[in-house]
């Protein structure tokens, strides 16, 4: 299964930058629909997403892939 790690870049980023950040300003500065980055965050929720939406995020995190995205095994 794979688990999108979105929660913790974006607490990271919270930390480093001393401000909150919405999951509103994370889609519209990686142009990544809202409902979207929500759904990557339920992790009751498998979502399936575009290798496009991966690269926005790792360019808006400054971040590699395996930052984004994890491999748990079931």
């Amino acid at each position: 299964m794979i688990r999108f790690k979105i929660k913790e870049l974006i607490a990271e980023k919270e930390f480093k930058e001393r401000r909150k950040i919405t999951l509103q300003e994370v889609a519209d500065s990686a142009s990544v629909n809202r409902t979207a980055l929500s759904k990557m965050i339920n992790p009751s929720y498998e979502y399936s997403t575009t290798t496009k939406a991966i690269d926005s995020l790792c360019q808006y995190f400054g971040c590699k892939v395996e930052d984004v995205i994890d491999y748990v095994e079931e």
